[in-house]
């Protein structure tokens, strides 16, 4: 499983302006030194990210290189060293924060899809993640939901449609906006549709939607409302779902199972670097 390097690298020289600035004020201390480091899991969990220390130092001069000891997806025990750094000290330590900060978060990220997944305990509903991610970092969290297990939901506005009240309501109804929406994008481009009620639920089977969505629904409601769905019609239960509660929705039939805490609620994984 490896990051998408070419759409990656144009956020990580942002990120590091945003750090570095006009440079690196203490980078002359370190001038032509070398140095050794290894980054360490000091909490167990899944691990994600382990491409980047690397692709920082390549932007940062490329004069540094990491050796990954495990892989992103690997479920990694408190103590492991997940990666040696050697090369030029100042790149190296430059990289140091950067590199922690996306991979913690990550990391975080596929710990709870991997709980999320493993207490969901479902073989036919997959977990999927939301548009909550946070702003820039979108590819990374979304990446990090995969080391974890999950699928991802749509990148952005511009890969599915979904049709929300606020949608139909604007153009009268239901019907009408899936309706307008064929004509606009055509087959290439799926449409899921969100429904709370009976009568929603109705209409998007009979405008035959790709998606439909059960928000904030019970797990006898899904139950009942799944049977009704058409087979070549994918189902998501979306809404109001806690990992306390995930379980109760096994075996309600549905494909899917978005859960927005798993990019909007973050606990970083603790990790650390030291020089050796």
């Amino acid at each position: 499983m490896l990051l998408n390097t070419n759409a990656v690298l144009p956020l990580l020289r942002g990120f590091i302006k945003e750090d570095l600035g006009a440079g690196d004020l203490t980078a002359s201390l370190l001038a032509c030194r070398t140095c050794t480091g290894h980054y360490t899991l000091k909490t167990a969990g899944i691990v994600a990210g382990q491409q980047l220390p690397g692709l920082i130092y390549q932007l940062l001069g490329n004069d540094a290189t990491y050796a990954p000891a495990v892989q992103d997806g690997e479920t990694v025990a408190a103590g492991t060293s997940l990666g040696t750094a050697s090369g030029n000290m100042a790149t190296i330590l430059a990289a140091e924060r950067l590199s922690l900060n996306l991979m913690q978060r990550m990391s975080g990220i596929a710990t709870a899809t991997r709980t999320a997944v493993n207490t969901l305990a479902d073989d036919h509903t997959q977990i999927l993640d939301t548009r909550k991610t946070a702003p820039g970092l979108r590819l990374f969290d979304k990446y990090a939901v995969r080391c974890g297990g999950g699928l991802n939901h749509r990148m952005g506005l511009y890969d599915m449609a979904m049709l929300k009240d606020n949608h139909w309501h604007a153009v009268g109804s239901l019907t009408a906006a899936v309706k307008q929406l064929r004509t606009t994008l055509g087959p290439a481009k799926k449409i899921e549709v969100e429904v709370e009620t009976e009568t929603e639920l109705r209409a998007a089977i009979a405008a035959q939607v790709d998606i439909i969505m059960f928000d904030n629904q019970l797990p006898a409601v899904v139950k009942d409302w799944q049977k009704r769905v058409p087979a070549m019609i994918q189902t998501e239960i979306s809404g109001g779902i806690t990992l306390n509660n995930l379980h109760d929705y096994a075996g309600t039939g549905a494909d899917f199972l978005s859960l927005g805490y798993l990019t909007n609620r973050v606990n970083n994984l603790d990790i650390g670097f030291d020089l050796a």
